[in-house]
């Protein structure tokens, strides 16, 4: 049906393992999985959400198995529920861990780079309920589309989010659900943010 009203479709999987099931999931979100009795169409989605805390070589069958679909993925680096501090702002050396979780996303941009947009689709999860690492984020990661969660139902604020959109517009996408779905007129609430998004999106 999204595919029919010409939508993209972002599997919110946040898939992460060793490598060896890292590309079967690769596979189930993008791909095709071959068996004996012939290959298993996935799920075909356009992109889709990734845990990368197992480390750079449970991200690559991931971003291997995009690249293949001509696809995207969103890997979490600092996500918009509260207790994200509790693991994401912890130090990593001389850094937080968001902020070395963004250092590695930056370096697969350069394989699903973009040849119109100069975009990349290895791209971040980035919450927009702590807006004050948006800029930073943006910064170590300048390629990368961001996917923003946390608008609304969870307390962050569009007006907030112009960092987001460092190389344009089609830099971030910003996610709703609850406030949108939850609203008297789910439409005009879904206008109204993209209103509130475009005026801050450069």
């Amino acid at each position: 049906m999204a595919r029919d009203a010409g939508l993209l479709v972002i599997a919110d999987g946040k898939r992460g393992d060793v490598p060896v099931s890292a590309t079967a999931y690769g596979q189930a979100m993008v791909g095709r999985t071959g068996t004996p009795w012939g290959e298993v169409p996935g799920l075909g989605a356009d992109a889709f959400t990734a845990n990368p805390l197992l480390g750079e070589d449970a991200m690559e069958p991931l971003v291997s198995a995009a690249e293949q679909a001509g696809a995207g993925v969103f890997f979490l680096v600092r996500t918009s529920n509260p207790g994200a501090a509790d693991v994401q702002d912890l130090s990593a050396g001389d850094r937080p861990l968001h902020e070395q979780l963004a250092r590695m996303v930056a370096g697969f941009g350069p394989e699903l780079a973009g040849t119109e947009s100069g975009l990349s689709g290895a791209g971040a999860v980035v919450g927009a309920t702590a807006p004050g690492h948006i800029e930073r984020l943006r910064s170590l990661m300048p390629d990368s589309v961001f996917l923003v969660p946390g608008v609304g139902a969870q307390g962050g604020r569009p007006e907030e989010l112009g960092p987001a959109f460092g190389p344009g517009r089609a830099a971030a996408i910003i996610a709703a659900s609850r406030s949108i779905v939850g609203a008297a007129d789910p439409a005009a609430a879904a206008d109204e943010l993209r209103r509130a998004v475009w005026d801050v999106s450069g």
